[in-house]
């Protein structure tokens, strides 16, 4: 397991995630705010009514419980994870009631075939193993007319860029070219594909036909 998988195991690190990590990290590589990228998440995921929600890799549930609070009637959210401390993290401080949380691995989705009406994965795709097998998996559980929307790390062209590749193998953190996602959306049938570049990250959504 390498540097950046044992850091997002460690208990010490779930307990200070949600309010101090996260944020800072995020607003450092991309000027963007936690609430902006709540936001945005559930405008990108079309989110209402009684909507079925799977959050790939949601830690301590911070973006799940948001997400579940945009639906009403029989709408969830679950949030998937391999970290036990993360999704006891996530029972303590995010639980709801149209919010579950679930251990899994994202490589191997225990849900079947087009199962959700929106599924998602944000910050935490170049955390594992394989993410394009992860990626195909979200895809698969996908609903027609469902959406789903991913933010991930983006090579950027510029010096810092460049410096982030070399520190992301270093540590173990992948860093994703521009036309990796939206190239595999479309290859397996997704349609309106969004692309949006903020600093060091990439904002990419989609839609399954009808």
């Amino acid at each position: 397991m390498n540097l950046a998988r044992r850091t997002m195991n460690a208990p010490a690190l779930a307990a200070v995630y949600e309010k101090a990590w996260r944020p800072t990290l995020f607003y450092l590589a991309s000027g963007r705010t936690t609430a902006a990228d709540r936001r945005d998440a559930v405008t990108a995921l079309h989110l209402d009514g009684a909507k079925k929600v799977l959050d790939i890799a949601c830690g301590p549930g911070n973006f799940t419980k948001h997400l579940s609070n945009a639906l009403t009637d029989d709408g969830y959210a679950i949030g998937l994870d391999y970290s036990e401390p993360m999704l006891a993290r996530a029972v303590t401080d995010n639980a709801g009631p149209r919010v579950g949380y679930l251990r899994g691995d994202a490589r191997r989705l225990p849900f079947a075939d087009r199962t959700f009406d929106a599924v998602c994965c944000f910050g935490a795709l170049y955390l594992i193993p394989d993410p394009i097998a992860a990626t195909r998996e979200m895809i698969r559980v996908l609903a027609p007319g469902g959406r789903i929307a991913i933010t991930t790390s983006h090579r950027a062209d510029s010096p810092f860029g460049h410096a982030s590749r070399i520190v992301g193998g270093w540590s173990g953190l992948r860093v994703f070219d521009t036309d990796i996602f939206p190239k595999l959306f479309a290859e397996n049938g997704l349609v309106n594909v969004d692309q949006q570049v903020h600093r060091l990250l990439q904002y990419v959504s989609a839609s399954r036909p009808e």
